[in-house]
């Protein structure tokens, strides 16, 4: 082979050699860097090199054991001809430097630029290797079986299972930093969506309800007079009905149900008894996904919370969970409905009943909700006692001024926005 081959035949056969070390390298990063969940999109559409490729990473040792057998035959096979090329050129003491510009040209050429490469385009280099790489694993499947049979052994006695391929199912976490991060691929009021749905098993019911001392209903030990007109003035489609107290609950009722009796004059106790439904208990605590479910599977709109104790702390509603999720439906007529009035740009004088999650949806406001659920309870847990009229606090930044209290609780507030807001603080609602 010395005198016989043509140093330009070494040098060509050298140049493809360093071109199929450049693929071997390449394709193993363009196939390891691609996008599982993107290459099951296209598998699933019928796109013939997706479904190759995924087939290929369903056993990476197999394929990884492929590309290292043809990427080493290459490697050594580009040496050998270095040395006899070097010998034919300066003799034995050429062979050391032409090793040298080897390493440098494989280096360079055969790993760092076409990995770089794959790596900034996988699927444009994975999808056409996949096609070649399926036949020709085919073809050395005995030499691959038999290399892979001695490193699985070897990675068995290090305590790495080979046949237990990672899983690539993505964690509640992992999934909601995909959405997050989906940047103009998905419109924002989408991402703030399924961001919402993927926080439901966070919250609560007592996070969401309305409170015991809110709920709007029919007493039916009050004068008649007054329930009709509750019932006429209802804002609501549905109404608890209930003797003296929310405890002694009786059912709810649909105020259409009750509208051909309205209009007639017909209206009265019977009547009302004979169109409410038994009432549905939901315990505190329960997560706003399995209640979701829940209202789904005894076909319910709503149902009162109660604690330990069988005592109703609260009202939830589908409309409550859904608004978890899509946000308020008529957000310039909420904020007044919660008690909330703009005296300026920076200067709101709130409720101190009203419940934090709503205010920090509805006033893109950042108001601690881990603890209490109210805005009153958030000041006297951090005061540790009811304050006075004209008493300060500052709450997560934001400085509140109490402007009405009763004995047991703080009736309003003026809260304003922090003065050195960064640049990821959340401002006021601009439509209020």
């Amino acid at each position: 082979m010395n005198d016989g081959v043509p140093l330009g035949v070494l040098f060509g056969l050298l140049v493809v050699l360093i071109v199929l070390s450049a693929f071997f390298s390449g394709t193993e990063t363009a196939l390891m860097s691609l996008n599982r969940y993107r290459l099951r999109h296209r598998a699933r559409s019928g796109h013939r090199a997706a479904r190759v490729a995924e087939r290929l990473l369903q056993r990476p040792d197999r394929l990884i054991g492929l590309i290292l057998i043809g990427n080493n035959a290459v490697n050594l096979t580009a040496a050998a001809i270095v040395t006899i090329i070097s010998l034919r050129l300066g003799g034995e003491g050429a062979i050391l430097a032409g090793t040298a510009i080897l390493t440098f040209v494989i280096l360079i050429f055969g790993e760092v630029a076409p990995k770089t490469i794959a790596a900034l385009n996988p699927s444009k280099l994975a999808l056409p290797a996949a096609l070649i790489y399926y036949p020709l694993l085919k073809v050395a499947y005995p030499l691959v079986w038999l290399v892979n049979l001695f490193a699985n052994g070897v990675l068995r006695l290090l305590g790495v299972r080979p046949d237990l391929i990672a899983s690539h199912s993505l964690s509640a976490e992992e999934l909601r930093t995909v959405v997050a991060e989906a940047g103009v691929m998905m419109p924002r009021r989408y991402q703030r969506m399924l961001l919402s749905i993927l926080d439901l098993d966070a919250i609560t019911v007592d996070d969401v309800m309305v409170s015991r001392q809110d709920i709007v209903g029919v007493d039916l030990d009050l004068d008649w007079k007054d329930n009709l007109a509750t019932i006429r003035d209802s804002e609501f489609h549905r109404l608890p009905v209930f003797r003296s107290d929310v405890d002694n609950i009786v059912g709810v009722v649909q105020v259409r149900k009750l509208l051909p009796d309205l209009a007639s004059g017909t209206l009265d106790e019977q009547r009302l008894l004979q169109h409410t439904r038994e009432p549905y208990f939901v315990p505190e605590g329960t997560p706003l996904n399995k209640q979701l479910l829940n209202f789904q599977q005894v076909q319910r709109r709503s149902a009162f919370v109660v604690d330990e104790y069988g005592d109703v702390q609260g009202l939830i509603t589908t409309e409550d969970v859904l608004r978890e999720i899509v946000g308020e439906f008529d957000r310039t007529s909420a904020p007044a409905d919660m008690g909330i009035t703009q005296e300026n740009a920076a200067s709101f004088v709130v409720d101190a009943g009203a419940n934090v999650r709503q205010l920090n949806r509805l006033m893109n406001w950042a108001l601690p909700t881990d603890g209490p659920k109210t805005l009153n309870g958030l000041i006297v847990e951090q005061l540790e006692t009811i304050p006075k009229k004209g008493a300060k606090v500052t709450v997560a930044n934001y400085p509140i001024e109490i402007l009405d209290t009763t004995e047991h609780a703080i009736k309003s507030v003026r809260v304003r926005l922090p003065q050195n807001l960064p640049d990821e603080q959340p401002q006021a609602a601009s439509n209020l």
